[in-house]
């Protein structure tokens, strides 16, 4: 019986199986942290495929060689700073009042009757640079202030805005579960931004505009007298707003200079002095640095905020990554023991077997974690390192790889329902009953995995 679950393609297909349904057990029933049930489930896995003790944890005089310190060092090391430097970055954008300026710009822009196209494109631009959750925080009573003028159903305020934060935060580095899978399949963010882009602003369409229409004119709720109360309160009168070509200049600048770096070693001369200085600018820890520094005294010191004031808010910020990182790493050991046992292969295997192409073999794998345990991060760095070895013996190209962690990613937010964190957020800040989440938020997500995975299924078709 050991001898077939740690030679043959059955048994080790069996173990995988069998080590993804302890993992969700462990997850959802018996709430370990995600990041412990991710190690405990790797060692279990390597241990019952013979992967020797010292192959797998080292020895007391050497560990560094060892599957557990490789998995966790060999993404840890790719993304920890990018992801650190976009969380300061976000946090000191959304502390000067940027997100503000953007919208109120934005409903100037398009007016009354067209509010809801200037909530999504908020949540879309400003959604770059911040976490799904702080952007709802932080905008939520700017949707307050636009349904009591227009005087119509919060949720065609909300969804829009929504769609945007949520396509950002799963399909644009900086964001950590793109990121992630990035660092997985070896993708060059400046790929990742450019097919997130074309896959995800076509989605948010669809799911923020169309959608979000239609289901606002259906399901009415309005603004209760608590939120309408809070409508525009958290404005800071004692401090000039940023200009709104500063906010939109700061935003721009590490995808900027990301997609420089990215094309440039592809248009410029090779070992010239300009693709030298935009392999340097653009690689994404630079990118992101000079990003935060600009951030840091536009906004920060030369709008009055000490050196005090920035560390403090940097420690605040800082606070949350600290657990996202662990996750990562330890879904990266997980990646890391499927390969070293031979499960990737025989998984490869069997998706060749039954004609499953790769990309919507990721985007289901990424639905069922993403639908079972609630954590789009969780389900992202998972289907990436049950993936990872399928993709690396295809040789796609970088276009290709990002398309599929586009629908890794567009997996990882269908059917948001009671086990994610997100679906609460959004029923208390809007005022929604359980029924009403699940018709507008639950089904918006679902637009919008369905729709980025069938735009990145056709461009992969033409590419």
């Amino acid at each position: 019986m050991i001898h077939w679950l740690q030679t043959s393609t059955g048994g080790l297909l069996t173990l995988a199986a069998v080590s993804i349904a302890v993992l969700l057990l462990l997850i959802i029933k018996v709430k370990v942290e995600p990041f412990i049930a991710l190690i405990v489930v790797g060692l279990l896995t390597a241990l019952a495929a013979g992967v020797p003790v010292g192959t797998l944890v080292g020895t007391a005089q050497k560990t560094s060689d060892s599957l557990l310190e490789k998995g966790f060092g060999s993404i840890l090391g790719h993304i920890a700073a990018i992801i650190g430097l976009g969380t300061l970055l976000g946090s000191i954008l959304e502390k000067s009042g940027g997100a503000r300026v953007l919208t109120a710009a934005l409903l100037r822009a398009f007016g009354e009757k067209r509010a809801p196209l200037a909530m999504g494109l908020s949540g879309l631009i400003f959604g770059i640079p911040v976490f799904f959750d702080i952007g709802i925080f932080v905008l939520a009573p700017l949707v307050y202030a636009a349904a009591k003028q227009g005087g119509r159903s919060i949720v065609l305020y909300c969804m829009p805005l929504l769609a945007g934060l949520s396509i950002t935060h799963a399909f644009i580095p900086p964001h950590p579960g793109p990121v992630a899978a990035a660092g997985l399949l070896h993708v060059d963010l400046g790929w990742l931004i450019l097919m997130g882009a074309v896959c995800g602003i076509p989605a948010w369409f669809i799911g923020g505009i169309l959608y979000s229409t239609w289901i606002g004119k259906r399901v009415n709720v309005p603004l209760a007298e608590d939120f309408a109360q809070l409508a525009g309160e958290d404005e800071d009168e004692s401090r000039r707003p940023p200009s709104l070509a500063l906010v939109s200049g700061i935003i721009a600048v590490p995808l900027v200079l990301i997609l420089v770096g990215t094309f440039g070693s592809i248009l410029l001369p090779k070992n010239s002095t300009g693709a030298g200085i935009a392999a340097f600018l653009g690689t994404p820890a630079i990118a992101l640095t000079i990003a935060t520094l600009l951030a840091s005294w536009l906004l920060g010191r030369r709008r009055g905020m000490s050196g005090a004031d920035l560390a403090h808010l940097s420690a605040n910020a800082l606070k949350p990554v600290a657990m996202i990182l662990l996750v990562v790493g330890a879904g990266s050991f997980f990646g890391a023991v499927l390969s070293a046992t031979g499960i990737g292969k025989a998984v490869a295997g069997s998706l060749g077997d039954a004609g499953l192409p790769v990309i919507l073999a990721a985007y289901v794998i990424s639905c069922g974690m993403r639908i079972a345990q609630g954590s789009a991060t969780v389900a992202i760095v998972t289907t990436s390192g049950i993936i990872a070895p399928t993709v690396m013996d295809l040789h796609y190209s970088q276009a290709q790889l990002a398309l599929v962690v586009v629908a890794i990613s567009a997996g990882s937010i269908i059917a948001s329902h009671v086990n994610d964190g997100g679906f609460w957020i959004v029923s208390r800040y809007f005022g929604l009953t359980v029924p009403q989440t699940l018709k507008t938020w639950t089904a918006l997500e679902t637009v919008l995995s369905l729709s980025g995975f069938g735009v990145a299924a056709l461009v992969m078709a033409l590419v």
